[in-house]
């Protein structure tokens, strides 16, 4: 998914210290907050925002396009009902460990009436210039700004790291997508890749994998299609099989979900495999113009 600027946000979960502190940060980045919602907590206010005690009761004052969810794991379900019953479209759910049925139902849910989810385990959206969901530094402008490439991340500490080297290089970033590090996810990499496919800003794309799962081979195919260039990265490529590495998605079962596998679909498919994050700079240098920007 992509958000802009015009795009009204809801925060659920938004009186808590995660969500209250990066409510006010992703108001620094444009995005248009117009209300949050904490059960028991209406008629409050977090950074000029309005609480309200549940999404229906936002609803009457608001028009919500988008959600991002600052809610606990074993809350995030009925919280993610609540905001599709409601209408809203577009769903970013931050939480870790949300438990596999859970998001099943979830995403189960939101495949029947039409909306988009990003994670969980996702550490969110950022379009530079436009608007952020979740806990990316989108205020950072050694890290973010408007440009060509589009970087889809199932890491967000990782996903940052290539942004930094992207901007050093003279570029900037037309979105980030943190797809999230779970093994069951409301957005794949392959969904990713076809958002930014069809984005008119976006004129490269830096895939940031890692081992476990078949993500980045599932969307090999899809690599193959492409007319934009696709730089691919994959991460834990010496983790031996059945070790899992960091996200829970992360183990490797035999040989399909290895970094080798991943990465052979990948360079069949015509992506430009990176060994290092800074090796970035060098391959976008030579396949695009420095210094070019995207719209703001």
């Amino acid at each position: 998914m992509i958000v802009t600027r015009n795009d009204t946000v809801l925060v659920q979960g938004i009186t808590g210290k995660q969500g209250s502190y990066w409510t006010a940060r992703m108001r620094e980045c444009g995005t248009r907050i117009v209300a949050g919602v904490t059960p028991g907590k209406g008629g409050q206010t977090v950074a000029d925002v309005p609480v309200y005690d549940s999404v229906t009761d936002a609803q009457r004052d608001h028009r919500l396009d988008v959600t991002v969810l600052f809610t606990p794991p074993l809350m995030t379900k009925d919280a993610a009902l609540e905001a599709l019953a409601a209408g809203i479209k577009k769903m970013v759910i931050l939480a870790e460990h949300v438990p596999y049925q859970d998001t099943m139902e979830i995403v189960a849910e939101a495949r029947d009436r039409g909306a988009r989810v990003l994670g969980p385990n996702t550490a969110g959206l950022v379009v530079p210039g436009q608007a952020s969901i979740g806990i990316m530094p989108c205020f950072a402008p050694t890290i973010f700004r408007p440009g060509p490439v589009g970087v889809i991340s199932r890491s967000g500490s990782l996903g940052t790291l290539f942004c930094v080297s992207i901007v050093r290089a003279g570029f900037g970033e037309s979105a980030f997508i943190g797809v999230g590090g779970d093994p069951i996810l409301g957005t794949t990499i392959l969904d990713a890749l076809r958002v930014l496919d069809q984005d008119a800003r976006t004129e490269a794309v830096v895939v940031v994998g890692e081992v476990g799962g078949v993500m980045e081979e599932e969307a090999a195919e899809y690599v193959a299609a492409m007319k934009k260039p696709v730089l691919a990265f994959i991460a834990g490529r010496s983790a031996p099989p059945g070790r899992r590495m960091g996200h829970a998605g992360a183990i490797v079962l035999g040989t399909r979900g290895s970094g080798e596998s991943k990465v052979a679909a990948l360079q069949k498919a015509g992506a430009v495999i990176l060994d290092t994050p800074t090796g970035v700079e060098v391959a976008l240098q030579r396949l695009l113009q420095p210094g070019a920007v995207g719209v703001g």
